[in-house]
């Protein structure tokens, strides 16, 4: 979460998840231009193809901070700041342009002996990512900050809950206890010359040579790996292409504003005991964005692979709750 929402967070203690799974109505409101781009136009390396901001009366809403896709139709879940699962389907009008987030469910995430996480400095859950066995979502694995650790919970109907099952990760990983620790976490699909493997990415854990950290799970695809720095940005979550490229969105502050990168490592560069160098291709600041934290790619209904990336509003009135989608320029038109 980082960018000094660490106190507010601590504060938010009085302020308690959900006892069970409630249900959500959220507005959407049609995002139509960006940067001064208008639909379907290209920017910097992507093509923009609309997007929504989304707001909620309930105050379950907000804090999203990770974004996975676990079903084949348009089924999704976000993770929150406050250990919540928000759950729900991505609608889309006639012309293919996402309008709405619908069939909203907002749950508490449960630790290893199925209870409430009990207090906020367990709940920080910063990314997520959907586990596949034979084509089919079964789980979802999410990287938690503060006290940092990975848990898998099972899906059911497309919704994850019941108790977590805890995934053994390195010391160095588990030993530090901030809020910029474990921002990134991402499954290698079947293309990758890593396929299944987990990668994990520190937000802010920089090796000797001053570039994040990072670690692969996996039984033939195993250890470290390093990810380049820079100065005004640091990596917030990650998600990888059909073919095996990586996608890591970066987050910083500029000029009192937000700023995003969003940059594409190819597949041959994703494994242990490399540094890997993105290709920029996006960036913005300023009022066309937000906490940019969740990247994410997925299937449009007409058949179209896009990105979708979302920001975290920190539970402030003052920030937004966006989902951005963009398509790569080889992607046909839907």
């Amino acid at each position: 979460m980082r960018l000094g929402c660490a106190a507010a967070t601590l504060l938010m203690l009085a302020l308690t998840a959900p006892a069970a799974a409630v249900d959500v109505s959220v507005r959407s409101s049609q995002i139509t231009s960006f940067r001064g781009a208008g639909l379907d136009a290209p920017v910097d390396g992507l093509i923009f193809r609309g997007g929504m901001a989304m707001r909620a009366q309930d105050d379950t809403f907000g804090g999203l901070s990770s974004l996975a896709i676990t079903g084949s139709e348009q089924q999704v879940v976000f993770v929150t700041d406050r250990g919540n699962f928000v759950s729900g389907r991505l609608a889309y009008d006639d012309s293919n342009r996402l309008f709405g987030f619908i069939g909203v469910t907002i749950e508490p995430m449960r630790n290893s002996k199925g209870e409430i996480l009990p207090r906020q400095y367990a709940k920080d859950a910063e990314s997520v990512d959907t586990i596949i066995r034979d084509g089919v979502p079964v789980g979802v694995r999410v990287g938690f900050e503060h006290l940092t650790r990975v848990a898998d919970f099972t899906l059911t109907d497309s919704v994850p809950g019941g108790a977590a099952r805890e995934v053994a990760i390195p010391d160095w990983l588990t030993d530090a206890r901030t809020n910029e620790t474990l921002e990134s976490v991402c499954i290698a699909p079947p293309a990758s010359p890593i396929a299944g493997s987990t990668l994990l990415l520190a937000e802010d854990i920089l090796d000797d040579d001053g570039n994040h950290r990072g670690w692969f799970l996996g039984n033939e695809d195993k250890g470290a790996v390093a990810y380049a720095n820079s100065e005004v940005v640091n990596p917030t979550d990650c998600a990888f292409l059909p073919n095996g490229d990586l996608l890591v969105l970066e987050r910083g502050i500029a000029l009192f504003t937000f700023r995003m990168e969003l940059r594409r490592v190819p597949a041959a560069e994703v494994r242990p005991g490399n540094l890997m160098q993105g290709e920029l291709l996006l960036s913005a600041s300023g009022s066309d964005i937000d906490n940019m934290e969740s990247v994410a790619v997925h299937t449009a209904p007409g058949g179209e692979t896009r990105i979708l990336i979302g920001s975290d509003n920190n539970f402030n009135d003052w920030q937004r709750s966006i989902l951005l989608e963009f398509a790569l320029p080889d992607s046909p038109l839907p």
